[in-house]
């Protein structure tokens, strides 16, 4: 038993090196790059809005228009206030039975992102963030020499 594993052992290593053989004549170099990080002066900053619509359900009452009529004097006056005083919670039930639920739609914008125009070393530039950088805007900077692909 013992024969048979070590030519199958010495297979599996030489087959393994000419794999890794392979693997590195395809392998390339890759530049790590040259990146500061440094500020922009920010010019313009516009809001992008996201418009929602809600629908609410509300009660829309009609009230009845009260009888014009002389003001009561002293003790009509009097029993008229305990008569209201006493009939609140009738009325109040009254009231809502001129009531009906009614749909109303409103609008609602949010800011959701910024257009911000900037400037570095001359050049303008345009972006959209998340928020509103402010004055200065925190860039990254990176600059990486061009190699032309390699005629075949």
């Amino acid at each position: 038993m013992r024969h048979l594993r070590l030519p199958v052992v010495l297979m599996l290593l030489s087959l393994l090196t000419m794999a890794c053989g392979s693997l590195a004549a395809q392998e390339t170099v890759i530049q790590v790059e040259n990146v500061r990080l440094d500020y922009a002066q920010v010019l313009q900053v516009e809001p992008v809005f996201q418009t929602l619509t809600a629908t609410q359900i509300e009660q829309q009452c009609e009230s009845k228009p009260a009888a014009a009529s002389a003001p009561p004097g002293g003790l009509s006056r009097i029993v008229g206030k305990v008569k209201r005083a006493l009939a609140t919670s009738t009325a109040d039930a009254a009231d809502h039975a001129n009531c009906r639920a009614v749909p109303v739609q409103r609008q609602f914008r949010r800011p959701i992102a910024f257009d911000v125009d900037y400037i570095y070393k001359g050049m303008k530039y345009r972006s959209r963030l998340p928020t509103d950088p402010g004055n200065r805007l925190r860039v990254r900077v990176s600059v990486t020499p061009y190699v032309a692909p390699a005629a075949h």
